[in-house]
């Protein structure tokens, strides 16, 4: 069998005492996920993250008055990076923002420390991980807003998907609550292959994650080609 592969985790916070508390807990559920890099600002945490490029960045959004939300996309930046925030600020419409900005996920400080690990474990695998609330409200702003992509380049987005890919849109349209492991046996192929295939749609659709995916499907109605 192949070694387990460690999910490589980068740690941003400003607060010296919690990177060590939280290098403690991920490097504890070793062989599953380990801490490859820490910053405390904005600029360490981009010059960092270009330079290693981890699979899942915990960033706490207040960074000493700094506002973290702003350097998301940065961290992204259309790469195999998630960033999966982790804060206690109770203003909802930054934790709103943080996702609108790219992120893939959001824990609580309070919430207990298995519920980190298993979100940096769903965020690598290419799902959110949202409360029922947020994902709610993230939507309505979503489908609310204007595209403003010009009809003709939202046209050759869509017909450049596969025959494949327009399957798989379909099916997350239709059971948007269903993880990867769901998603996956529903199309016959597994998690791997479809992972593969999200980031290709993600790609060529312009848009950062599942649930800016399900806006755009249902926004375009996308369905399987007619066989």
């Amino acid at each position: 069998m192949q070694p387990i592969k460690p999910i490589r985790v980068m740690l941003v916070d400003d607060h010296r005492s919690v990177l060590w508390g939280l290098e403690k807990l991920i490097d504890g559920d070793r062989p599953r996920m380990e801490v490859v890099g820490k910053a405390t600002s904005c600029a360490a945490a981009m010059e960092l993250a270009e330079r290693i490029s981890p699979d899942v960045v915990v960033l706490d959004l207040d960074l000493g008055g700094e506002n973290a939300c702003e350097i998301i996309p940065v961290l992204v930046n259309g790469g195999g990076t998630r960033v999966l925030v982790w804060t206690g600020m109770r203003d909802s419409r930054a934790r709103e923002q943080s996702i609108l900005r790219g992120a893939s996920g959001l824990v609580q400080k309070e919430e207990p420390a298995e519920t980190l690990l298993r979100a940096i474990e769903k965020v690598h695998r290419g799902e959110l991980w949202l409360d029922r609330s947020t994902t709610g409200r993230i939507f309505v702003e979503l489908s609310s807003r204007k595209d403003g992509a010009a009809p003709d380049a939202e046209d050759r987005r869509i017909t450049s998907l596969t025959a494949r890919e327009r399957e798989i849109v379909a099916q997350l349209v239709a059971d948007p609550g269903a993880d990867n492991r769901r998603l996956a046996a529903g199309l016959h192929i597994g998690e791997h292959t479809l992972r593969n295939h999200l980031s290709r749609i993600y790609d060529k659709l312009g848009v950062p994650n599942r649930l800016e995916l399900y806006v755009f499907a249902q926004r375009h109605s996308i369905k399987p080609l007619a066989a």
